[in-house]
This record gives structure tokens, sequence and C-alpha cells, in this order.
């Protein structure tokens, strides 16, 4: 190693000593120099004392005003009738007479399958009936001059009613070839063609009954004694501004044993069909209202220690108080104790805030 070699690795040994020497100095300096960030008040640091500025706050001058408890869930609309339809009776189906998607009255003939057999069966049973009633007349007649025995008498008369009967099984079979609306509503899509085979089996269409509709949903246990008969409900549907009015018709007689929750239908008149059966439903149901109280938000309140306490402003700064809640809902509750109407709430900014903190109203509330 030359000597300038030397001279420049003694240098450098030099300064790293004299910068370990004076970097605690600098590194003081430099976070001495810094500028102060502003403790906030009853953040750390803050002790919960009064810090460089106040804290922002919206705030609500409090009123009277009513509080409903409102129960929401969903649904899901169902038709008020609805069937799907089939022959009583195996046979060829020789015509159908619905167009799919229209509305049908009730007894509308649908579809027929084929009855030749049984109109020629039913001929042949009508054309013995003049003869059948020609010899009861007679017999009757000679029965009145005592020329024939009552047993005689019966005997022709009984054969007369029994070929009645026959007809009549006749006709009832031949009203199981056709297929008839049981009710008033719109039919469905046709599953057959004419020339199908069907059975009792075969399903042709669907029949439904839209208007009006009924609205199948559940409540929970705690809401099982407010639900009755007449109780009005409200709903609406995605995709749908408007808000549509029911009232329930009838209730389940027990709770479900799994899900421990009431089922109930409500009836929607649904004038024109407007809504289709199938779609869920957001449903809002009032349980309860109390007039003139006061109302405060959910989140302007919280517990410590074992109770309920919010802050109010006065003075440009936050009063804590405590106090006596009422009826809840999922996102207001009923002030018993502790506030009056005119009271300035403090509602943001709750979990920073400490008695005598200083704050500045940022928005008013309505």
């Amino acid at each position: 190693m030359n000597k300038k070699t030397k001279i420049a690795l003694i240098v450098v040994i030099v300064l790293f000593i004299a910068g370990m020497a004076f970097y605690p100095q600098v590194k003081q300096h430099l976070i001495t120099g810094k500028e102060e960030t502003p403790s906030v008040p009853g953040g750390p640091g803050g002790g919960g004392k009064q810090g460089n500025s106040p804290l922002n706050v919206n705030v609500q001058i409090l009123k009277y005003q009513n509080l409903d408890d409102i129960f929401k869930t969903k649904g899901v609309l169902i038709p008020d009738e609805e069937v799907d339809l089939s022959f009583e009776t195996s046979g060829k189906i020789t015509n159908i007479y619905f167009k799919e998607g229209t509305p049908v009255r009730k007894g509308t003939l649908l579809a027929k399958v084929n009855d030749n057999t049984l109109q020629a069966e039913l001929k042949k049973l009508e054309a013995q009936m003049p003869l059948a009633q020609d010899r009861v007349y007679r017999q009757k007649a000679l029965l009145a001059k005592d020329a024939v025995s009552q047993e005689a008498y019966e005997s022709v008369n009984t054969e007369l009613e029994k070929l009645k009967a026959d007809i009549d099984l006749v006709k009832a079979r031949i009203y199981q070839t056709e297929l008839r609306a049981p009710f008033d509503g719109v039919i469905g899509l046709r599953q057959v063609s004419e020339g199908t085979y069907a059975s009792p089996t075969t399903i042709i269409s669907r029949l439904s009954k839209i208007s009006p509709l009924k609205l199948e949903f559940s409540v929970n246990e705690r809401q099982s004694n407010e639900i009755k008969q007449g109780t009005p409900i409200r709903f609406m549907l995605d995709n749908d501004l408007n808000v549509y009015e029911a009232s329930v018709f009838a209730v389940e007689s027990r709770l479900d044993g799994s899900t421990l929750s009431l089922r109930a239908r409500a009836l929607y008149p649904n004038p024109g069909g407007s809504l289709k059966p199938g779609r869920s439903a957001n449903i809002e149901i009032k349980l309860q209202e109390i007039k003139n109280t006061l109302v405060i938000p959910s989140l302007s309140t919280i517990a410590e220690m074992g109770r309920d306490i919010a802050y109010v402003y006065k003075g440009g700064k936050a009063q804590q108080i405590t106090l006596t809640k009422g009826m809840r809902t999922n996102s207001s509750v009923q002030v018993v104790e502790g506030l009056q109407p005119g009271d300035t709430l403090i509602t943001s900014g709750v979990m920073q805030l400490r008695d005598g903190i200083s704050v500045t109203i940022d928005k008013i509330e309505n």
C-alpha cells in the first residue's frame, strides 16, 4: 500500500468516527426542527383536554316528532290461485281451443280428447229410451186395471231407471274428455300439441289467477304477536319506484320450529294484472307509533360504564348528558330522560368527544 492510499484510508476513518459522534445531535435537530402537529382533542396526547384547535362537529336541534317502529323483511308475490291443467281421462287430443298467455273465464273449454266411442254409446242408450218409457207407461196402465202384478210394473220401471243411470254415466265420461278452466285467470304456455296422447298425468298448461295477488312473507318471533288479520303493510319492488299497499288476510297457526318465524300472507288487488307473480318484494310493517317524543340518531349515543351518554353543544363546548332510552329502531332511538326540545345534540365525532372539549359547528342537520 502506497503512501497516498494510506492517507486516504486514514481520512475516511476519521470522517466516519466524527459522523458517529455527531449523529445524535443531528437527529435531534431534525426532529425538533419539524413543524409541530396539533394534538387532536380526545386523541393520543390530548388527554381529553382542549387541543390547539376545536373539533368540527355536526349538530341537530331537537324537537318533538313521531317515531315509527318499522319492521323490514322480504317476501314473494304468488298467484291468488294456480293449477296445472290436465285431463281426467286418457285419450288422443283432438282440439286445443285456448291461446297461450291470454285471460280465460271460468268454465271455458280449453282442450278435448277423442270421445267418438263414448258418443256412439250415448246414442245407443238414448235410442232405447222411448221403448223403455213406453213399457213403463203400458205396465202402469195395466196395473191400474189389476191386469199385471206390482212386481211386473216395478221390473220395467227399474229397467228404465237403469237406462237413465247408464246415460248419465256416459255423459260424465264425455265430460271428462273436456278440459275446462276451473276459475278466471291467465293461461300459460301449452305443453302439448293436437294429436298428443294425454293421460291424467300429462300437463296441458298452467292457469294462474293474478288479480288479486298474494304476498307471502315471514316475521321473527318478536313480531309474531304484532301480525294479525287486517294488519296493513307496504312493499316495494326492485327497479320500481312505486310503493304498494296490501293487507294481511291470513297468518299461520304456529311458528316454524326450525326458524322460529311466523309465516303470513297479505292480499294486493293488482288492478289490471300489472304485477307478475314470482317477484320478490321489500316489505315494511309499522308495528308501533309513538307520537310527540324526542328522537335522536342511534350513532349519536354511546354506552359507557353501564350508562348511555350523548353530547350537547353549549357555549362552544361539548357537554356530556346521561340518557334514558325508550323504543329503538334500526337508525333511531327514543329519549325518555336527559334531553329537552331545543337542545343542540352533537351527532358526529361522538367517539372523539370528552366533557368540556371545545367544538365548532360544521353543519346543522334536520
